[in-house]
């Protein structure tokens, strides 16, 4: 009589499932610290849910390959799950702990079930390792997928943080670099000025670069690209903070900046922008 992989696992969840869900839970509070009663009821929830998916998946779909219609549930269910414990702040290991502790109460209640056969205990093991093996490494891969995704998503909350567009005057802003300019700083720097040339009406942007540490042809390069798209828009831009050392790069370097306006500090490029735009200050 032929034996489907698998099928004794099945009969072990059908008949366990409420000591398997406890036993789990009572691993998890063992090995992860941040289980509190509403933790604890959403692991019960989502333990349940995914013995039910395995239970109804192991039959019918190949069990070294879960990227088959019959594994849909299960891996949605463990994407979902790694996303959440990812935002949540808990490590990959934590948060493949849920997968990984139901082996041994598995393997418990198999050598339980099949102590007269040795033989179809080694394969019910064998097979219940390299399942729970993969599901673990599809949730440590989707917590990998979802951390990378908070993570890029904080790089460009930083980068709109780090780029202040600031309104010095009527028709006069400011945007005060601080740090390496590179390619994708500089285009949320190029958005962040136009958007708000066109919410202003400016007539003239003061890019300092006294917090720039260095210049080189591609910082030079991405300066130049945000002054022409500002001209696009009707905003002539003033380039403040050129030191000394960074003047003679740029001159080293072969950068034309001969039409655009340069000072030394912010406060001589206030000065111009007034002047320019007809505006003054006066003692009261």
């Amino acid at each position: 009589m032929t034996h489907a992989p698998g099928a004794q696992i099945v009969e072990i969840i059908k008949n366990n499932q409420k000591d398997l869900v406890g036993d789990l839970l009572a691993t998890m509070k063992k090995k992860v610290i941040r289980l509190d009663k509403s933790a604890e009821n959403e692991i019960i929830i989502q333990a349940t849910q995914l013995l039910g998916f395995l239970e109804i998946a192991i039959p019918q779909g190949q069990l070294s390959d879960l990227e088959t219609r019959a594994w849909d549930d299960t891996r949605q269910l463990l994407s979902d799950f790694s996303q959440t414990r990812a935002k949540e702040g808990f490590s990959p290991i934590e948060t493949a702990t849920f997968i990984f502790s139901f082996k041994e109460p598995l393997f418990t209640l198999l050598r339980t079930s099949l102590s007269n056969n040795p033989q179809l205990l080694a394969e019910e093991i064998a097979v219940t390792s390299l399942l729970f093996d993969e599901l673990g490494l599809l949730t440590i891969s989707s917590y990998q997928k979802a951390r990378e995704q908070i993570i890029l998503r904080q790089q460009q909350e930083l980068l709109e943080l780090s780029t202040p567009v600031v309104q010095l005057w009527q028709n006069i802003l400011a945007l005060p670099l601080i740090g390496t300019l590179d390619s994708a700083r500089t285009q949320v720097v190029m958005e962040n000025l136009l958007q708000k040339i066109v919410e202003t009406g400016a007539l003239i942007a003061i890019i300092d670069i006294t917090g720039v540490p260095t210049v080189d042809t591609l910082v030079a390069q991405h300066l130049l690209k945000t002054i022409a798209a500002a001209r696009l828009m009707g905003a002539d831009c003033i380039i403040s903070g050129i030191r000394p050392q960074i003047a003679q790069t740029i001159v080293h370097l072969g950068v034309n900046l001969e039409d655009v306006i340069t000072k030394a500090t912010l406060a001589d490029a206030f000065v111009v922008a007034l002047k320019t735009t007809g505006s003054s200050v006066t003692n009261s």
